[in-house]
C-alpha cells in the first residue's frame, strides 16, 4: 500500500521496509502492519491533539510529571514549543508504561521505539500468524471467562502495584492469543499516587472487563475487584503475590448521593462510547 506520510521518515532511515496495510483506526491512533527485516511489526501513528477524540484527555494527564522546567513552563502555558513537548509527553507515556509493565508481568506488546509519534511494536498473532483478534470478537465458554478474568484481574493488579491505572480498559483493549490476553492502547494510562481520578478509572476498568466476561460467566457481576486491591494499595498492602477474591466489604456509612450520581453518569458515557466503538470508528486517514 501507499506510505502514509508520517511513515516515511522511518522507511527513509531503514526502521520500516514495507507498510502491508492498516489495522485500525481509532480515538488516537491510526495501526498499521509494517514489515521490518523478516518481521511483522506494528506502527502506531499517533494524530494530532486537534485530530483526536480522546475526551478528558486533561484527567489523564494530572499527575504526570516533566522533569525538564522549561518545558513544563512552556507546557502550562500553551506555546507552540509547549504543545508540541505534550505531545511528545502524551506519546512516549504509552512507550514508558509498555516498558514499566512488561518488566512487571503484564502481557503487553514489546515495544522497539517511538520515533516522532510512530511507535513501533510487537504484533500479537494468532496460531495461524494472522493478527490476534480483540476481545470483543471472541466467544468463548463460562470456565474459560473465569479463567481469563482472573487473569485480567492479576493484570490490572500488577499495574496498580507500578505504579499505574490503565484509564480506558475494556474488551476493545485487550487482544487474545494463543495464550490468553494481552493489553494494548496505553497512552492516557494514568499515574495511580498522583491522579485523583485513579481509583474511579480503576473501577471503570474493573467494571467493563467484569461486565464482559460476565456474559459467560453470570456470577463475576457480584465479585469487587477494584475496591479490594484499591483498599489494600493505600494501605501498603498490596503485594506480587497477592491472591485476589474479588470479594469487599462496604462501610456502612450512608452513601454519597454526588458520587453515586458521578458513577452512573460515567457509566452512561462508556456505554454511549462503547456503541459508538461497536458501529465503528471513521477512518479519518
Amino acid at each position: 500500500m501507499k506510505i502514509p506520510k508520517r511513515i516515511q521518515p522511518l522507511v527513509d532511515d531503514g526502521l520500516v521496509d514495507e507498510v502491508l496495510y492498516q489495522l485500525m483506526s481509532g480515538k488516537e491512533a491510526t495501526v498499521y502492519a509494517v514489515r521490518c527485516g523478516n518481521e511483522t511489526r506494528c506502527a502506531k501513528v499517533y494524530k494530532e491533539a486537534m485530530k483526536r477524540s480522546f475526551k478528558k484527555a486533561a484527567q489523564y494527564q494530572e499527575g504526570r510529571k516533566v522533569r525538564n522546567s522549561r518545558r513544563a513552563r512552556a507546557m502550562e502555558k500553551g506555546s507552540k514549543f509547549g504543545r508540541k513537548q505534550q505531545e511528545d509527553a502524551w506519546q512516549n507515556t504509552e512507550v514508558d508504561a509498555l516498558f514499566t509493565l512488561a518488566k512487571a508481568g503484564v502481557r503487553v506488546p514489546e515495544p522497539y521505539g517511538c520515533y516522532d509519534g510512530v511507535l513501533l511494536m510487537e504484533l500479537i498473532t494468532d496460531d495461524d500468524g494472522d493478527v490476534a483478534p480483540r476481545l470483543n470478537d471472541v466467544t468463548m465458554s463460562a470456565e474459560q471467562a473465569i479463567e481469563d478474568h482472573a487473569v485480567v484481574m492479576v493484570y490490572v493488579m500488577r499495574m496498580l502495584l507500578a505504579g499505574l491505572v490503565h484509564g480506558d480498559l475494556s474488551e476493545f483493549n485487550v487482544l487474545v492469543d494463543a495464550y490468553g490476553p494481552v493489553i494494548i492502547d496505553l497512552p492516557q494510562v494514568v499515574d495511580a499516587a498522583a491522579n485523583n481520578n485513579a481509583f474511579s478509572m480503576l473501577q471503570r476498568d474493573v467494571r467493563n472487563m467484569t461486565e464482559y466476561y460476565a456474559q459467560y460467566a453470570p456470577e463475576l457481576k457480584n465479585s469487587h475487584y477494584a475496591e479490594e486491591m484499591w483498599s489494600l494499595f493505600e494501605a501498603g498492602e498490596l503485594e506480587a503475590d497477592t491472591q485476589l477474591t474479588g470479594h469487599f466489604e462496604f462501610p456502612d456509612d450512608e452513601a454519597d448521593v454526588d458520587t453515586v450520581l458521578e458513577e452512573i453518569k460515567a457509566a452512561f458515557e462508556e456505554e454511549q462510547a462503547r456503541k459508538a466503538r461497536i458501529a465503528g470508528p471513521s477512518d479519518e486517514d
